[in-house]
């Protein structure tokens, strides 16, 4: 008995119409029957395709508001009977059902609904039943039958359908088995739904590594490590141009996202960031100086960095950012002369940030389990400091204020520098605070900036009051860090013998 099984004919019902083009075109040219419904039936008979209408098969309309379409014995008929069984096919002949040989779904978007903040009655609208039926039953056929359950299966649908549509035994179980991962994260999300659960908090979070969107990555960290990606990426940022992510593209997209989330509502502002970590960071009253002060920051770190902007990138600061090489760009917006100008790079990568919200919850693995915690969304704002010391200096609250910004996004132990809007070192990932901040010192004038009147930001209290000292000698006016060290008060001393403004936020922002 053969295992090949060819593609003679296909149920194509789906809730995004995107990416069906190239599946249909090749379902055309191999001459197999194509049935549909309603939205999708449509699109497919606007790319030039005929399509047997399901309601031709079944005799039965589509009623209630679309909920019942699929649901139907000769639907359901041609998917599960047994090619190789002869009751079956006898009762496929005495009732004249049709043999269906693929079935494509996109699920109802109901995750996506929820995030959104919809009624509850849209929400429920979105749980669907026929294409969750429609995966299971060519799932469990899986011997016969080709599912594909998701938009990211398409890519392997379409290289089955360039060799004439023959499958193999194999390829349909491991298409079945994506079906019922997609089916059983689906309704695990409904369920937390209906129970009152978090969809984006807590133990739920966890379940989100098994979602079926996974798309595969060219490799992890190193080339010989294999990568993956679960999630909703474009929910957050719209691909308009360049090569796929990579797994550190990933990491260094996140921490760039995250970071700009502080900036929001200032003027423009534009980062630069390099391993997770801000390498440059300025804000000013144009994108374009926003972007030239941002790089002055570390010109050398910023080769093949990623970039982010508050404010829709423009031709004047697209120019700028052209000469630079980059692995990727994010804004709100591109304008069209700046996209043409960014775009002549074939492989730069150029997203637009979609309006949404992170997960309130982040999850890392470690040893044989999880980690899960709160996001860090802690921002103090100056009416909640407290000045330790004697000398006081208010004129220095908005650069504490975005040194805070940026320490808080810097991988420990850090400290930052910042002057009028700007970053100019930082001292990330050291053992030491010390070390921390004779790094950031250094790097200051290695790039030729003067710390003089400078402010700085520490993402945890100082143990002994060396860190001031240091500062000051640097031409540091004012520090802003948590406290809450028994050596506090050595350290206020410190501050008060050489004049130095002190702030505390009793908020400690480790990021490891």
């Amino acid at each position: 008995m053969s295992t090949t099984r060819r593609i003679q004919s296909a149920l194509i019902s789906v809730y995004h119409k995107e990416g069906l083009a190239p599946i249909v075109k090749e379902l055309q040219r191999i001459g197999a029957t194509i049935y549909s419904t309603g939205g999708t039936q449509a699109a497919i008979e606007a790319l030039g395709a005929e399509v047997v209408p399901v309601e031709q098969v079944t005799d039965y309309p589509s009623i209630l508001g679309g909920r019942v379409k699929t649901l139907h014995p000769k639907v359901f008929g041609g998917i599960l009977n047994r090619r190789d069984h002869e009751g079956d096919q006898a009762q496929m002949a005495q009732y004249d059902l049709p043999n269906i040989d693929l079935v494509v779904v996109d699920l109802y978007p109901f995750e996506a609904t929820v995030a959104s903040g919809a009624p509850e009655e849209d929400i429920v609208e979105k749980i669907d039943i026929g294409g969750i039926a429609l995966i299971r039953g060519a799932a469990k056929n899986f011997q016969d039958v080709v599912v594909v359950p998701s938009m990211n299966d398409y890519g392997t649908l379409v290289d089955i359908l360039k060799r004439d549509g023959e499958t193999s035994l194999e390829e349909r179980k491991q298409l079945a088995a994506r079906g019922f991962r997609v089916s059983s994260h689906y309704d695990t999300m409904i369920h937390a739904h209906l129970s009152g659960e978090d969809l984006q908090g807590g133990s739920v979070e966890v379940l989100n590594l098994s979602a079926p969107d996974g798309r595969s990555l060219r490799y992890g960290e190193n080339p010989h490590q294999k990568g993956q990606f679960f999630g909703d990426l474009d929910g957050l940022l719209k691909p308009l141009h360049g090569k796929a992510l990579s797994y550190n593209n990933l990491l260094d997209v996140d921490a760039a996202v995250q970071l700009m989330n502080e900036f929001q509502d200032n003027a423009p502002t534009f980062a630069i960031l390099k391993h997770n970590n801000a390498c440059g960071c300025a804000t000013r009253e144009t994108l374009e100086q926003a972007y030239i002060d941002a790089l002055a920051g570390d010109p050398t770190s910023a080769f093949g960095g990623v970039l982010i902007a508050n404010r829709p990138i423009d031709v004047a600061t697209a120019r700028r950012i052209h000469e630079l090489f980059c692995e990727v760009v994010i804004a709100p917006q591109f304008e069209a002369d700046a996209f043409a100008v960014l775009s002549q790079k074939k492989n730069r990568i150029l997203l637009e940030q979609q309006p949404g919200d992170l997960p309130k919850s982040t999850v890392r693995s470690a040893l044989n389990g999880y980690l899960v915690q709160e996001r860090d969304n802690a921002m103090e704002e100056a009416a909640h400091w407290t000045c330790a010391t004697a000398q006081q200096r208010p004129e220095c609250a908005e650069d504490l204020l975005f040194a805070l910004k940026l320490v808080k996004h810097t991988k420990s132990n850090t400290v930052v520098f910042a002057k009028d809007g700007q970053l100019l070192a930082s001292g990330t990932g050291q053992t030491s605070r010390v070390d921390a901040l004779n790094q950031a010192v250094e790097k200051a004038k290695r790039f030729g900036f003067d710390l003089n009147g400078s402010s700085m930001a520490s993402d945890a209290f100082f143990p002994f009051p060396d860190c001031v000292e240091l500062a000051a000698d640097a031409g540091v006016l004012a520090v802003i860090q948590p406290g809450g060290s028994i050596n506090d008060e050595k350290s206020v001393v410190a501050c008060n013998a050489r004049g130095l403004s002190m702030y505390t936020t009793g908020v400690r922002h480790f990021r490891h």
